[in-house]
């Protein structure tokens, strides 16, 4: 057991006796999501947690929360048996080896690759892959910091009964913006300065496509489809005609016209194409 004394803004000092796995006195992977959030409330609870004024947020009624730990066990299980991976150091706990202040208890490690693993259920509803990297973003680059990996998986179960994979590489420029953030929020844990929010716009979350899509039932796809089958070979031939009419164009001329088209070649050489059909609206020929 460890003691540290507080001063929170409006409480008096007090001693705190801890554990040193015990999440106030560390910044953990879904503490990140808090701190690179937009939420200055739950900013400021957290805080507060770390520096021992308050206790943690009882989750024990939070439905959502509740199905996510249940079935963790499932995601595991699901994820090893359909992309044929194992996953190893099942809540193991780390800390960073120069930022001891930054630590992450794992959902697992997938053995053959080293990447971080990390089992969600989601509501079905409004459901996007995108908007799940996105939510998950910081816990998911703060983990792989921790632990020096360059991948993360994350597994997710929807209320639907549908299991996803998404598979997301570490950021250089997240995780610098993400260990900014967090020394800041540090500092003000120790120093019981209230923190503000980061409010800085992070990089999007980038996707490995994985995934076949039949498009086959959506309406715009097909008119579209059609648009392209139908011009597909009268574009090539308007490709081929401007390579053709770029060679005939003699290399010391500025411009060259005839037969209803425009020639202009610009400082740095390259050459493009107007219609001179009519001379109210000329448009440039792509």
């Amino acid at each position: 057991m460890t003691t540290v004394q507080t001063n929170g803004a409006d409480a008096p000092n007090h001693i705190v006796r801890f554990n040193p796995n015990d999440r106030r006195h560390f910044i953990g992977g879904s503490d990140a999501r808090t701190i690179m959030g937009d939420d200055q409330d739950s900013l400021l609870r957290l805080w507060r947690e770390k520096r021992g004024e308050i206790d943690p947020e009882d989750l024990s009624d939070n439905l959502i929360v509740q199905l996510g730990t249940i079935t963790e066990v499932l995601n595991r299980a699901w994820y090893q048996r359909s992309s044929g991976q194992t996953i190893k150091d099942i809540q193991k706990r780390v800390r960073h080896p120069v930022h001891k202040w930054m630590g992450a208890t794992l959902d697992g490690v997938v053995e053959q690759t080293g990447a971080v693993f990390e089992a969600k259920f989601m509501l079905p509803w409004a459901f996007t892959e995108e908007a799940a990297a996105d939510k998950h973003m910081a816990q998911l680059q703060h983990n792989m910091w921790v632990t020096a990996s360059r991948s993360s998986v994350l597994s997710i179960i929807t209320g639907g009964g549908k299991w996803v994979e998404i598979k997301i590489h570490a950021d250089p420029l997240y995780q610098h913006l993400l260990l900014t953030a967090e020394k800041k929020f540090w500092r003000c844990v120790q120093s019981g300065e209230p923190p503000v929010l980061f409010n800085i716009e992070t990089p999007r979350p980038r996707l490995e496509a994985v995934k076949v899509v039949d498009m086959s039932t959506s309406n715009q796809w097909a008119d579209l489809a059609a648009t392209y089958l139908r011009t597909r070979e009268a574009h090539g031939e308007h490709e081929t005609a401007k390579a053709d009419l770029k060679k005939l164009m003699p290399e010391d001329a500025k411009e060259a016209t005839g037969h209803g088209i425009k020639a202009k070649r610009s400082k740095s050489g390259a050459i493009s194409f107007e219609a001179q059909l009519v001379e109210a609206s000329r448009a440039p020929i792509q």
